[in-house]
């Protein structure tokens, strides 16, 4: 029994992220588990596995009735924001490429999550690699022109928690006030696109339209990016205004086709 006991700990996983992955594989069925069934699956210390399974609740990645745990709603969530980004990621990629090749310079697909964005895609040249950003990458949402496009419609508070995410600027010409951040998204929300002007990156501009609903919030945004010297913002607003919402039109179309297809917007 104890030779037995010491291979399990000795194969069980070393790093806090295995278990908790190993933890959550074992919920592979529509019913529940008690500590002591997940503790035989995995064969994980008894006390370690409960308290991640209680910090799991916390979170609302498993839900506790009784001594019985399920998968609760944050999973849920998590893996449809994951199926719709990819989606919107498929149906965006002509659109971004089409963009890419009319104006020479960097495009990238961005989504936000709390005080920064993600980006989905990145296309571009040569000039693409010598940007500070990667498909998967995150940035201060206040610093970039996507980031802006999609908090032109925020509420105070998600102003506020943006800036104290990254207080620091990037650069000189980096937004780190409220009063500056709240000009500049009214600035936005009236004309409909926005510019990074060398705020996320010396010698780096970007034009970015939201990409959603006219007259609602931005469910994700586009850029078209290029040195400060060769971006020529008025002449880039129409183009990357036509993407966004060509993607947008195609999203839509789509849904419309799909009715039991859950809404971007949800």
């Amino acid at each position: 029994m104890k030779a037995t006991m010491e291979t399990t700990a000795s194969a069980a996983p070393a790093s806090m992220i295995d278990r908790v992955v190993q933890i959550l594989e074992t919920f592979d069925a529509p019913v529940g588990l008690t500590l002591a069934q997940v503790v035989s699956r995995t064969g994980l210390p008894r006390s370690s596995t409960h308290r991640i399974l209680e910090h799991l609740v916390k979170i609302r990645w498993l839900r506790r009735e009784g001594n019985t745990y399920q998968l609760g709603l944050g999973v849920l969530e998590l893996g449809t924001l994951a199926v719709h980004q990819h989606h919107l990621r498929k149906t965006a990629l002509p659109y971004l490429h089409e963009l890419q090749s009319l104006t020479g310079m960097v495009v990238h697909l961005a989504v936000l999550d709390g005080p920064e964005i993600v980006y989905l895609d990145k296309i571009g040249g040569r000039f693409g690699m010598s940007l500070p950003s990667r498909i998967g990458g995150r940035q201060p949402a206040h610093f970039t022109a996507v980031g802006k496009a999609l908090l032109a419609d925020s509420r105070d508070e998600a102003v506020r928690a943006t800036l104290a995410a990254a207080p620091d600027a990037r650069t000189a010409r980096s937004i780190t006030t409220e009063q500056a951040l709240k000009r500049e998204l009214g600035r936005i929300s009236e004309r409909g696109v926005a510019f990074d002007r060398e705020e996320s990156a010396q010698g780096i501009g970007c034009v970015a339209a939201p990409i959603g609903p006219p007259g609602g919030p931005g469910q994700a945004a586009v850029s078209v990016c290029g040195p400060i010297g060769r971006i020529h913002f008025d002449q880039l607003v129409g183009p990357v205004r036509a993407a966004a919402s060509q993607i947008w039109n195609t999203v839509a179309r789509e849904q419309m086709r799909r009715p039991g297809r859950l809404s971007y917007a949800s």
